[in-house]
């Protein structure tokens, strides 16, 4: 098991964070044949301006960097939400930076998230993952993730 802590993000690693994934985001979103490009940016753009109208300091969200000694080696983004059974975390995003990949830090980051959720006593974590992210999907079912919905599609 790889050493690994979380500290809270930054704001200058949230502005950085937030560059790359609403960019990642509407690539995800044009790969799969939902908008153009130009379209998927655009909805990239005004669907984390709604979940994150204060940015870092929007309520309920978690943003943490993770590190390895002194060297950042991915993040993780929680949100928190209170239902019947108690407050839910749901991870928005976990990036293991290219380059510390395969190594054991995807891993580590949700172990120590799983931690930081029990002091908040959160009692259920959930995550989508896309369809062909084989290694992720992995990961989580590894990690005691298990199917809550699934949403399918045809080409013709």
């Amino acid at each position: 098991m790889v050493e690994l802590r979380l500290e809270p993000m930054t704001e200058e690693q949230y502005q950085r964070y937030r560059a790359s994934a609403e960019e990642g985001y509407a690539r995800q979103i044009a790969e799969a044949g939902e908008l153009t490009r130009a379209d998927a940016v655009e909805r990239a753009r005004q669907e984390f301006g709604k979940l994150l109208p204060e940015g870092l300091a929007t309520a309920d969200n978690l943003f943490f960097q993770g590190y390895s000694g002194d060297t950042e080696v991915g993040m993780v983004w929680v949100a928190l939400s209170t239902k019947s059974d108690g407050v839910r975390a749901w991870i928005f995003d976990i990036i293991v930076a290219e380059e510390h990949r395969r190594r054991g830090y995807g891993r580590a980051i949700m172990r120590a998230l799983e931690e930081e959720c029990r002091a908040r006593d959160v009692t259920s974590i959930g995550l989508n993952v896309f369809g062909g992210n084989d290694g992720a999907r992995a990961l989580y079912e590894q990690e005691g993730y298990g199917v809550t919905q699934t949403q399918m599609r045809k080409y013709l």
